[in-house]
């Protein structure tokens, strides 16, 4: 993860130091860097790592990208930014609200409290293919009554056509796999730690919202679309904090979102790049909007 571009470039490789500074509570001991590089994949995978590694990954790739570009004379100021769940810090980041030291401590903090939730009460998501939001939400319904009075189960994650997540309690997401078929679906289990954005994470944005509150902000200086309204955060630091919070127990609406920038007006002409790590957002694009052409820097050209 993100290991070529520090090899390439100084710029890319002191965002690392940075975050191998800061980050001296990870589990056994590891180093960031080394966890990104090298693994082992079931450490990195802990949402607890995954989180500061993917964030420190992205805007290693982002400095030296810009590095890049300047040599070549071809930088050119963003006008807007989104990222899926964790990846809205990183858009958020580069808009100027907050330091990568500061935004880094947040996605520490969210990655520990949400594998603190998820531990607390046992649970998962169920990707849905071929579903719309009708059927999942229906799905949903059956599944939480075949599971009994206490189940959660909800829309999570509605990533483009026909691939929306759900997230809830254990039993209830395994219902959901067994009834998929009923609904013109198919469910499939995700090896994720727990029930993230739905309301079994509740104590997490309780914890993030705590430090939300003593972290220093500005407005963004440039568009950021917000996961839970698919809309561009407001200039007031006050709403930012609050979406960031609602982001936890909230759909992630990852397809409306994209489709706003592109049916956006003032982003005519804009060229859309996607951030190391992985390529996974550049896939969606292409069943979001099949005309958008979005270039991917997993690796350094």
């Amino acid at each position: 993860m993100a290991k070529a571009w520090c090899e390439k470039s100084a710029e890319a490789r002191s965002i690392f130091n940075l975050a191998d500074a800061a980050l001296t509570q990870l589990p056994a001991g590891a180093k960031l860097s080394e966890l990104c590089f090298n693994g082992p994949a079931e450490l990195l995978n802990r949402t607890d790592v995954s989180q500061p590694a993917i964030f420190t990954a992205s805007v290693a790739c982002w400095n030296g990208l810009n590095a890049q570009w300047r040599e070549r004379g071809e930088v050119v100021p963003p006008v807007a930014a989104a990222g899926l769940s964790l990846g809205e810090y990183t858009a958020l980041h580069l808009a100027g609200v907050f330091s990568f030291a500061e935004g880094l401590a947040l996605v520490a903090l969210r990655g520990q409290a949400m594998q603190q939730a998820a531990e607390t009460t046992p649970s998962g998501m169920v990707a849905l293919i071929g579903a719309d939001e009708a059927k999942a939400m229906a799905l949903c319904d059956q599944a939480r009554a075949a599971a009994g009075t206490d189940a959660v189960l909800v829309c999570a994650n509605f990533n483009a056509p026909g691939q929306i997540v759900i997230s809830g309690s254990k039993l209830a997401c395994e219902k959901a796999v067994e009834l998929a078929g009923q609904h013109g679906v198919r469910g499939q289990a995700l090896a994720v730690a727990g029930a993230f954005h739905s309301p079994i994470m509740k104590s997490a944005a309780e914890l993030l919202g705590a430090r939300l509150a003593s972290t220093g902000m500005a407005p963004p200086n440039f568009t950021v679309y917000s996961n839970v309204t698919a809309k561009p955060h407001v200039a007031d630091t006050a709403s930012i904090r609050q979406r960031l919070v609602d982001q936890l127990t909230s759909p992630v609406r990852w397809a409306e979102s994209c489709l706003a920038m592109v049916q956006d007006g003032s982003l005519a002409g804009a060229e859309y790049h996607e951030l190391a790590p992985g390529k996974t957002l550049s896939g969606l694009f292409k069943r979001i909007n099949r005309d958008t052409v979005v270039t991917n820097h997993d690796q350094p050209a």
